[in-house]
């Protein structure tokens, strides 16, 4: 495996679900009202759903991968319902590129590294 892609579009049900699962409710996740009031004008996913979708195309290559170290940065917001561009590169034998990028204006949402065993 040297490099792995997938789409996703985020749903507000999944930003939901995983605040539930997580218990990070913060409303910019989840509540209508109060995001719409922020300088994004919505809800935003959650950075580590994002990388729960990454962490899902890189464990679909390496079942047996356990999770050592992971450097992420979230430039962008991710929005309910707009595609995404899911990108996993292997960099080095345990250290993975990710990316997550808006299709619709390229716009990386999650960049960063990790490192597995």
């Amino acid at each position: 495996m040297s490099q792995i892609t997938a789409e996703w579009t985020p749903t507000q049900e999944e930003f939901d679900a995983f605040a539930r699962i997580s218990g990070d409710d913060n409303p910019i996740h989840v509540d209508f009202g109060f995001s719409s009031r922020t300088r994004f004008g919505r809800t935003v996913a959650h950075g580590m759903l994002i990388y729960s979708k990454l962490w899902t195309l890189l464990r679909d290559a390496r079942p047996h991968a356990r999770h050592v170290s992971q450097s992420l940065m979230f430039p962008n917001p991710c929005f309910a319902g707009e595609s995404v561009m899911l990108e996993v590169e292997l960099h080095a034998e345990n250290r993975f590129y990710l990316r997550a990028v808006r299709r619709a204006d390229e716009a990386e949402l999650l960049i960063g590294e990790t490192e597995v065993a």
